[in-house]
């Protein structure tokens, strides 16, 4: 989709549905998807599915953000990501609402121009992904002056590359979000630049009710900008599924309090090792604190595989262009704490990892390369 149309208001007032990426077949006629947009996404271990928002709850994410943001007329919105994704999408959506400028980065990422162009543009607020900021800090890159705000999502920002980004100038805060939400669920807030940076907690910004069952303290949202429904292939045809509770159960692990928002992982990650619960991705992120953020957050995943007498075997996974010493530090470092069930097998290296189009380790696929190697040494 052409980025520019986001700020049109012709665009907010057409009820044609349309996708903000190229669909797969002819878009099902349903009147209930009227002014909708669909997006396509597969997350890190789901199969691939197409979300329904209406442009009223992108435009109620919007203004929320906004809102929470300081974003007024005179701000500037720069649009880094691809708005095929919600949260690049997003950033039209909120330029649009505030009714404030905005400039889209062309081309490829590229870090030093990426800094350029927040300078020429004098870009105020913008979203990046973790990758991003981390290719900022490893070139030890300045923030320019006009920029106030970046909301970091699509992943963990870990604390020594976000007090890192700071000691830098860059204002990076902690998101929550989901395409089923049209972007933000909980964001840090401005006042939270002036402390050192911490990944959470999270402010749920005010759109949102939330809680959270028991006892797998699941998260909960119900709200304006909730997604419709999905669009589903049924035989040849595709089909709308409406969303039909008020309320949507995520696979998400939190903790609500006081409106905050602490992310503790996700259910479907979960693995049994030894006959006990392990979470792989609080040991990638503890991997990355015993680097001093040198390892980079999409650089190392940790994944399960099956076996027959441990039930899975946890495997450290490495990008070949990871320095060897630092993995072999981080490892050190992680089987002096690490008991039982949270012990790691032998690492695995491969040339580059399957990412999502907002940087996500494609988990299911790198899972299946390093079954394949491993079954390759035997």
């Amino acid at each position: 989709m052409d980025a520019s149309l986001l700020t049109s208001s012709a665009f907010w007032l057409d009820s044609t549905l349309v996708a903000a990426e190229e669909f797969p077949g002819t878009l099902p006629e349903c009147a209930s998807l009227c002014g909708h947009v669909l997006f396509g996404t597969s997350g890190s271990t789901g199969a691939p599915k197409w979300i329904a928002l209406s442009k009223a709850a992108l435009l109620a994410s919007a203004v929320a953000v906004n809102r929470h943001l300081e974003v007024t007329e005179t701000s500037c919105w720069g649009l880094a990501l691809p708005p095929r994704h919600v949260g690049g999408f997003g950033v039209g959506a909120r330029a649009f609402a505030a009714g404030c400028a905005w400039s889209a980065l062309g081309g490829r990422w590229d870090a030093p121009a990426f800094v350029n162009w927040l300078g020429a543009h004098r870009v105020t607020h913008t979203s990046l992904v973790p990758t991003q900021v981390h290719d900022l800090v490893a070139m030890h890159l300045r923030a320019p002056a006009p920029l106030r705000a970046i909301v970091v999502g699509g992943g963990h920002l870990d604390a020594a590359t976000g007090q890192r980004a700071r000691a830098l100038g860059w204002p990076v805060l902690a998101s929550y979000g989901m395409t089923e939400a049209a972007s933000q669920i909980a964001t840090q807030r401005l006042e939270d630049l002036e402390t050192t940076y911490q990944p959470g907690p999270l402010s749920l910004l005010p759109i949102w009710e939330a809680t959270s069952t028991s006892p797998e303290h699941l998260l909960r949202i119900a709200g304006p900008a909730l997604f419709s429904g999905l669009v589903a292939r049924n035989g040849e045809q595709w089909e709308f599924v409406a969303r039909e509770a008020s309320w949507h159960d995520t696979q998400d692990r939190v903790k609500v309090i006081d409106g905050s928002l602490i992310v503790v992982g996700r259910a479907d990650t979960l693995v049994k090792v030894l006959g006990e619960l392990v979470d792989p991705e609080a040991i990638e992120r503890e991997l990355v604190v015993l680097s001093g953020g040198r390892l980079q957050p999409t650089g190392v995943v940790v994944v399960a595989v099956p076996d027959a007498r441990a039930g899975h075997i946890l495997v450290p996974v490495f990008e070949a262009a990871v320095d060897g010493s630092v993995i072999q530090e981080a490892l050190r470092d992680y089987a002096g704490l690490a008991r039982g069930p949270h012990r790691l097998g032998s690492p695995v290296t491969l040339e580059s990892f399957a990412l999502s189009s907002v940087g996500k380790p494609l988990r299911g696929q790198i899972t299946a390369a390093v079954i394949a190697q491993v079954s390759g040494r035997h």
